[in-house]
């Protein structure tokens, strides 16, 4: 088999940043050295210093293709082939092949070129990971249709990061390097804003970091090298079921803040039979403590806990180990040494920080976890056959006349205590077999009838007797204990999974918890209740008979114990029904903590709606504000002057003068009566006593009125009939749309434009776009605010409500309104609306006006 080719990629955080220059100059680069490079494919999309990078390289002709009656250009993938260049420049590896192609995507083309050992260079974005492909679309709101598979790329030889800080990229958008000033391109400018592009600059960083850091570990793993590496900073943190673990959490976390950026892995050692002795709520929760510090939670299997400590550290190149101080009392620190102890010995280049805590030297939890006690029937049935067995087993073996031998009469004695210890656990049988030992010592030791044994072997095997009964009474003993304990963790475990993969948010989740709670323990009702001064608030109920008042319940859990809760008052998980064994109290403690957190939930929900209530006032206050102060002051002035003019008995008015000065009056009186009106809607808004009355409506419905006011020819609108409608106001989107319009064309220079697009299923898009000089990315926050314009221009003649208002508006209506800049410059701002479709709203009415004017 021939050799295979090496694959070279330039990835980069999104478009612009650089990567087809970087593979065109590194191809120049090698084709100085002497390489034969040609290009197979390179996409320019019009930069000129790209197209100019590729100079005097070899271009191999694109195979044309017509594609819904346009043409495109594919990899020629023969002709390489037959060209057969050492290297191969083609770029954007995730584009799709024209159909009838013989590849379906063009990476599959590069694995052709590989396979026939030719050297490929590449340009990826991170949007076409196919496994980041839904985190882009969550932060840039735009699908990508075009993936690569990961573990395709994974396969490159060299990846290497073309990175650009968003700020620079946002000006080169600016001055039309990325795109032509009249080219929409592949992603709209809303795509380009800065957190956008500083959200896809930590994902490439972070995936090449996860290469490289992928890299080393087979490197080491090749060259056997075991101690760690200082590379990057990994704390690892060793959990042994306990509630000690939340404060080993917490200290390792503060340990990594101290040192900057690092890894925080919490490790849970569990030995081969699954039976830790730990507490079952206690890994759940502690797994959703090490989540929230951007940590990850692991478990491994290994009866030596210090060995499956060391060898996971090793593993995950760890530089530091985070150990509990050891729960052993003093009389097991004779028999042998504690984890930390035996860590600390074997550790090597490992920092072990042995931490203290309130648990350390405190075993009795742990035994009180050690597995639940056999049931009391069970202890009765064996104490019950421990009395009456051996009596029988004795009247049975004597009755029979035949004498079957000291030693068969002592295996039957044997075999009935291993039977009384299969039914009562270990003390039964060690009482079976000291009674069956007298018994046979009595009716079948000679001399007979007396507890003297003559025989100094008789008295031997009795005693051997003696001790392997108990030996065999504890170990079936401890099987027992340890069958019926698995089998109650295996149905623990069960109910915490349910539990954790249950759904906990949204507005029923409480209900649903509790009706969890009763299910899961077979109870009549649950009720959560809340102290509320000497008596109890019931914050949520299922299940009838709900009892108000803890203290009358059969069993109960509390709720919470952080700043919140005690602020709030004691909380309280009520049962009614059955009183709970205290083996399904620690499953119980899960569900209160899921109640906590659903509580808390439910509460921070309400706390941000009345803060959205109260933020909405506050933006509607300053949008009357702004409409006060700005524009009933421009019609006042017109026609104060204008009714001043006409008054003056000193001049003589030519009848055309004094018709303009009486248009005049009448037109800004009619724009007064306007704004009047505006203000009285908002007035209500404001009161609570008028809400925008939102229905379906269609663009084409408000856009040609709201440019009724723009001189002809100033506004360019490019609205696709193929848009849903949106849920609006259709007199305060038609009034909000005005004034942005408005605001545009004074500032701007040209044409402006006016176009609709839905970038996602549930909201529709409209920009305004001018070509004016544009706003500085820090003054673009300040331009809604009131008494703001641009620069220091004065006052226009126009008269509108500003963009303060035209954002209240336009928030009211349960939309947004914010300002970018324009590809090639300019200004550009973007109605965002939810769409009427989203929610399964018909089309439009066709009333014309809104609903609330």
């Amino acid at each position: 088999m021939g050799r295979r080719g090496t694959w070279r990629i330039y990835l980069g955080a999104a478009p612009g940043v650089g990567k087809t220059y970087a593979m065109l100059n590194e191809g120049r680069r090698r084709a100085a050295r002497g390489t034969d490079v040609v290009v197979g494919l390179v996409e320019t999309h019009g930069r000129s210093r790209t197209a100019e990078q590729i100079g005097d390289l070899e271009v191999v002709p694109a195979r044309r293709t017509h594609q819904r009656g346009a043409r495109s250009a594919e990899l020629d993938v023969d002709a390489l082939l037959a060209r057969r260049p050492e290297v191969a420049l083609v770029d954007e590896p995730a584009r799709a092949n024209a159909p009838g192609s013989r590849n379906a995507h063009r990476w599959q083309d590069i694995e052709e070129l590989l396979r026939a050992g030719i050297d490929v260079i590449s340009t990826l974005n991170v949007q076409h990971l196919e496994s980041l492909s839904d985190v882009v679309e969550s932060i840039t709101g735009v699908r990508q249709g075009e993936t690569v598979p990961d573990a395709v790329v994974r396969r490159a030889d060299q990846i290497e990061l073309v990175d650009m800080t968003a700020e620079a990229l946002r000006r080169r958008l600016a001055h039309g390097n990325v795109h032509a000033p009249d080219e929409a391109g592949a992603e709209p400018a809303g795509y380009f804003r800065t957190g956008n592009l500083s959200a896809l600059r930590e994902l490439a960083l972070l995936w090449v970091a996860d290469r490289v850091d992928e890299g080393l570990a087979r490197y080491r793993d090749q060259h056997g090298i075991t101690e760690p590496w200082e590379a990057r900073e990994r704390i690892v943190v060793a959990l042994g079921g306990g509630p000690e673990g939340d404060a080993l959490i917490r200290r390792a976390a503060r340990m990594g803040a101290r040192t900057g950026r690092a890894d925080l892995l919490a490790v849970r050692v569990v030995r081969s039979d699954g039976l830790d002795g730990g507490s079952a709520a206690a890994p759940a929760r502690q797994r959703a403590l090490v989540e929230s510090l951007n940590g990850t939670f692991h478990q491994v299997v290994g009866d030596d806990v210090a060995t499956a400590l060391l060898e996971f550290a090793r593993g995950v190149n760890a530089t530091q180990l985070v150990v509990g101080a050891g729960r052993r009392s003093g009389r097991r620190r004779i028999f042998g040494t504690g984890v930390g102890t035996a860590v600390t010995r074997r550790s090597g280049d490992f920092d072990v920080h042995i931490v203290g805590h309130q648990h350390a030297g405190d075993r009795a939890g742990a035994a009180r976890a050690s597995g639940p006690a056999l049931s009391r029937r069970r202890r009765a049935a064996g104490w019950a056959l421990a009395a009456a067995g051996p009596p029988a087993l004795t009247g049975l073996l004597a009755g029979t006349g035949l004498e079957f031998g000291l030693v068969i009469d002592i295996l039957s004695y044997l075999a009935l205590t291993v039977g009384v210890a299969l039914a009562g656990g270990l003390w039964p049988a060690v009482a079976a077999a000291v009674l069956g030992s007298l018994l046979a010592n009595w009716f079948f030791t000679p001399p007979f009838h007396t507890l003297t044994i003559g025989d100094r072997d008789n008295a031997l095997a009795l005693v051997i007797f003696v001790g392997v009964a108990a030996a065999v009474a504890s170990v079936v003993d401890l099987a027992a204990r340890r069958s019926r304990q698995a089998a109650q963790s295996g149905a623990e475990a069960e109910t915490l999974s349910m539990l954790a993969t249950s759904v906990l948010r949204g507005e029923k989740a409480l209900p649903a918890l509790l009706e969890r709670v009763r299910e899961t323990f077979g109870v009549t009702s649950v009720a959560l209740l809340e102290r509320a001064g000497d008596g109890w608030t019931v914050l949520g109920s299922t299940g009838p008979g709900a009892c108000t008042d803890p203290d009358r319940a059969d069993a109960q859990a509390r709720v919470g114990a952080g700043e919140g809760a005690e602020r709030r008052g004691e909380t309280v998980l009520a049962l009614r029904g059955r009183v709970l064994p205290a083996a399904d109290r620690r499953v119980l403690s899960a569900f209160a903590a899921q109640a906590a957190a659903a509580l808390e939930w439910r509460r921070l929900a309400e706390e941000a709606g009345r803060a959205r209530r109260l933020a909405e006032g506050n933006r509607i206050r300053t949008a009357l504000l702004a409409a006060v102060s700005h524009d009933l002051r421009t019609p006042l002035a017109s026609i104060k002057a204008g009714v001043s003019s006409l008054r003056q008995t000193d001049v003589d008015w030519d009848p055309r003068d004094e018709a303009e000065l009486l248009a005049t009056v009448e037109e800004s009186a009619d724009r007064l009566d306007g704004l009047i009106g505006n203000l009285l809607d908002m007035s209500r808004l404001q009161t609570g006593a008028v809400s925008p009355l939102t229905q379906p409506v269609s663009l084409e419905q408000v856009v040609a009125p709201a440019l009724q006011g723009v001189p002809a020819g100033r506004v360019e609108v490019d609205v696709p009939e193929t848009l849903p409608p949106v849920l609006a106001d259709p007199g305060l989107l038609e009034r909000a749309l005005a004034n942005v319009v408005e605001n545009a064309v004074r500032h701007g220079a040209g044409a402006v434009t006016l176009s609709a697009a839905g970038l996602r299923t549930d909201r529709v898009e409209i920009r305004v776009a001018d070509r004016g000089p544009g706003v500085p990315e820090a003054a673009k926050a300040q331009i809604f605010a009131p008494f703001q314009r641009l620069g220091d221009s004065p006052r226009g003649a126009g008269v509108g409500l500003g963009l303060a208002v035209a954002r209240g508006f336009t928030e009211a209506m349960g939309g947004t309104l914010r300002a970018e800049d324009t590809p090639g410059g300019g200004l550009t701002m973007v109605f965002a609306l939810p769409a009427a479709t989203a929610r399964g709203d018909g089309p439009a009415s066709g009333d014309e006006g809104g609903g609330s004017l």
